[in-house]
C-alpha cells in the first residue's frame, strides 16, 4: 500500500475511532431509561481476525498457561487485548507449552511459552521458562510498541518477537480471543 493511501486509511480509521470514543459516552447518557450497566457498555476495540484461523485443543497444562498469561496481564494492569496478543503469540511460538531445549529441533536457544532467547537478553533459561516472568517480559516489549492497542495483532506480536514468520500470529487471534473471553473473569 502506498504511503498516501496508507495515511488516508489510517486517518479515516483514527477519525472513526475518535468519534466513537467521544460520542460513545455522550450517547450512553442521552437516554438514561435505556442505559445499560457500565460493565456491559464497555467494549474493546478489536479488529476482525486476519486470514484463515487455526485452532487446537488444549490440555490441562496449556489451559494453566492461558490462565498464567491472563494473570500476568492483569498484574501488569493491561487490558484484555494485551492478553489476546500474548496468548496468540504463545499459540504460534509454542502451542502454549512451556518448552525447554529441543535439541536439534530447537530454534537457536529459544525457550518457554514465547520461545524467548537468553542470548537475546530475554532472561535466564530459568526465568523465561517461568510463565509469569516470560509473559511479563513479552508485555514489557509490547508496551514499548507505539499504538499496539489499535494495530493488527500480527503486527503487534511481530514487533515484539521479530519472527522469521511475521504473519503467522494472525491465525491464532480467534482462539486467543475466545480463551480470554472464557478465562478473564474466572
Amino acid at each position: 500500500m502506498n504511503t498516501i493511501m496508507r495515511k488516508s486509511v489510517l486517518s479515516v480509521a483514527g477519525l472513526a475511532f475518535a468519534g466513537g470514543v467521544f460520542a460513545g459516552p455522550v450517547a450512553a447518557h442521552a437516554n438514561p431509561v435505556d442505559a445499560k450497566p457500565a460493565a456491559a457498555a464497555v467494549q474493546t476495540v478489536v479488529s476482525k481476525p486476519q486470514g484463515e484461523q487455526s485452532h487446537i485443543g488444549l490440555n490441562d497444562e496449556q489451559t494453566a498457561n492461558v490462565k498464567a498469561i491472563i494473570a500476568a496481564t492483569k498484574k501488569a494492569g493491561l487490558p484484555e487485548r494485551a492478553a489476546v496478543i500474548s496468548i496468540a503469540t504463545s499459540l504460534q511460538e509454542s502451542k502454549l507449552e512451556n518448552l525447554g531445549h529441543l535439541g536439534d529441533r530447537n530454534d537457536h536457544d529459544s525457550l518457554g511459552l514465547f520461545q524467548q532467547r537468553p542470548s537475546s537478553g530475554w532472561g535466564t533459561p530459568e526465568q523465561i521458562t517461568d510463565p509469569e516472568y516470560s509473559t511479563t517480559a513479552f508485555l514489557k516489549g509490547l508496551k514499548q510498541v507505539d499504538g499496539w492497542q489499535d494495530m493488527p495483532l500480527t503486527d503487534a506480536a511481530q514487533t515484539v518477537q521479530v519472527s522469521a514468520y511475521p504473519d503467522a500470529y494472525a491465525q491464532w487471534e480467534q482462539q486467543a480471543t475466545d480463551l480470554v473471553t472464557q478465562h478473564w473473569n474466572s
